[in-house]
C-alpha cells in the first residue's frame, strides 16, 4: 500500500487528571496527569476515555479529554 492509498490518520491523545475546581479545567498537579495514550482514531480513543473514566468515577474532580491530535497537526484541513 502506497502512503496516497492509505486512509489519513487522525490520532487522538486521552490524558486526564485531578482538577482544581469542577468548574474548570486547571490541572491540580501536572506532574501526576495520567496520560492513557494516541489512539488511531476517535471510537478507539472513546471507548479508551470511557474504560478510565468510569474507573475514576468516585473521584469527582478527576477528568479525562479527548484531543484532536490531527487538528493541531493540520489545522488547515477540513
Amino acid at each position: 500500500m502506497t502512503a496516497q492509498t492509505q486512509q489519513k490518520q487522525l490520532l487522538h491523545l486521552v490524558f486526564g487528571g485531578e482538577l482544581e475546581d469542577i468548574e474548570g479545567i486547571t490541572f491540580r498537579d501536572l506532574s501526576k496527569l495520567d496520560v492513557v495514550g494516541i489512539f488511531p482514531d476517535y471510537a478507539s480513543a472513546h471507548l479508551a476515555w470511557k474504560a478510565r473514566a468510569q474507573a475514576t468515577v468516585d473521584n469527582a474532580q478527576m477528568r479525562y479529554f479527548i484531543v484532536h491530535m490531527h487538528r493541531l497537526l493540520d489545522p488547515d484541513a477540513a
